[in-house]
């Protein structure tokens, strides 16, 4: 969907001429009341659901949604019922306009003159998209990480927009150590010799090493120690081989010696082929914005004297990122204001990636939420 009109951001800039890209899952009723909006977290998109098929109908590889055992028919949030919304956010790399995109003036590509972002202001490009559709009112706003920080601003700037949030693996804002390991993976990109000052398409390089950096040093904070030692252990992948062999193992500096660099390894090579660097940058400056409650001095429960939604939100044991301490400071603030709060603290052992996953109590808790969200 394309707008015209300038979005004034939080930051004193604009972006006009700017486009959205959106999906959408089952029908909207002729109420219009059954709209559940998705807000995606760091690397996601708008294709939260489904496959893509190819001219000859054939399933395209890797084309899963990435919260596709979430939504969808007969699931969680069975899109028989509700008409679901993925919006990939301004800014990003999947088809809305971002850093990758030409400035409508100058004709260059933006890169690094791309305006700052925040979770505020794609809340507001996301109202504008809605309003387009014709959606007065939602009957929730969803996400998970970031995507919940989206949700809960929803609830703040729209009040009267949203009549139920559920917010998972998510915080009120970043801790100061999540702030560091931001940074830490920022300085990889912006150090990358293919960097030269974020105008790399410009010059015809790609910032992949810092990229892959970024991306190992946030995978390891999405995992918890206890999956990390199941998958991997301590093993050494040519230990076996050369032992068999009748040859001591030869230990090294350079190769990849364990399963864990192996696997961190791929996950980086992976992510720097798909993903924009300014666009990284972006979004993790968005993440560590986010507090609501700074312009309360920092009474979170002030903050939320303004939401008139009902709220679920879910957190998991292990996720040390966000954790469930972070999810039940927003509890108590909700429950200040008397609002509406259903709360799940689940001890699945996957660290942050939980919500992404299948723990079969946190599917039940969102369904059961789902089913009593009133149309």
């Amino acid at each position: 969907m394309h707008f015209e009109q300038p979005l004034a951001l939080a930051g004193g800039a604009s972006v006009r001429a700017y486009d959205l890209s959106y999906e959408t899952y089952g029908q909207l009723n002729a109420r219009r009341d059954n709209a559940v909006l998705i807000c995606h977290a760091l690397n996601a998109s708008h294709h939260v659901a489904g496959v893509y098929l190819d001219a000859q109908g054939q399933v395209l590889p890797r084309s899963q949604g990435w919260w596709d055992n979430m939504i969808g028919p007969g699931k969680p949030l069975d899109t028989d019922r509700f008409f679901v919304i993925g919006v990939n956010n301004l800014g990003s790399c999947f088809g809305s306009t971002g850093p990758m995109h030409r400035h409508p003036d100058t004709g260059q590509i933006y890169g690094a003159d791309f305006p700052v972002l925040t979770v505020e202001d794609w809340v507001h490009a996301q109202a504008r998209l809605l309003d387009r559709l014709g959606i007065a009112q939602l009957a929730a706003v969803m996400g998970g990480s970031l995507g919940g920080m989206q949700a809960l601003s929803w609830t703040l700037q729209y009040p009267e927009r949203v009549r139920h949030a559920v917010v998972v693996a998510s915080a009120p804002n970043l801790t100061a150590e999540n702030i560091a390991f931001n940074e830490v993976a920022r300085r990889a990109i912006v150090t990358d010799p293919a960097f030269p000052g974020g105008h790399f398409y410009r010059h015809g390089v790609l910032p992949k090493r810092g990229l892959r950096i970024a991306r190992m040093i946030g995978h390891i904070t999405y995992l918890s120690d206890d999956v990390m030692n199941e998958k991997f252990g301590r093993e050494l992948r040519a230990v076996a081989g050369q032992l068999a062999a009748g040859r001591p193992y030869q230990f090294t500096t350079q190769d990849i010696e364990f399963e864990i660099e192996s696997y961190l390894r791929h996950q980086g090579d992976k992510f720097a082929e798909y993903f924009d660097a300014n666009t990284y940058l972006l979004i993790t400056r968005a993440l560590d914005y986010f507090d609501p409650a700074r312009a309360h001095g920092g009474d979170l429960a002030r903050a939320f004297a303004a939401a008139r939604a009902r709220f679920l939100l879910v957190s998991f044991g292990t996720d040390w990122r966000f954790s469930p301490k972070r999810s039940r400071e927003l509890v108590k603030a909700l429950l200040d204001n008397q609002r509406d709060v259903s709360y799940a603290e689940i001890d699945a052992p996957h660290g942050h990636d939980a919500f992404l996953l299948d723990d079969p109590r946190y599917l039940a808790v969102v369904r059961s939420y789902f089913d009593r969200v009133s149309l």
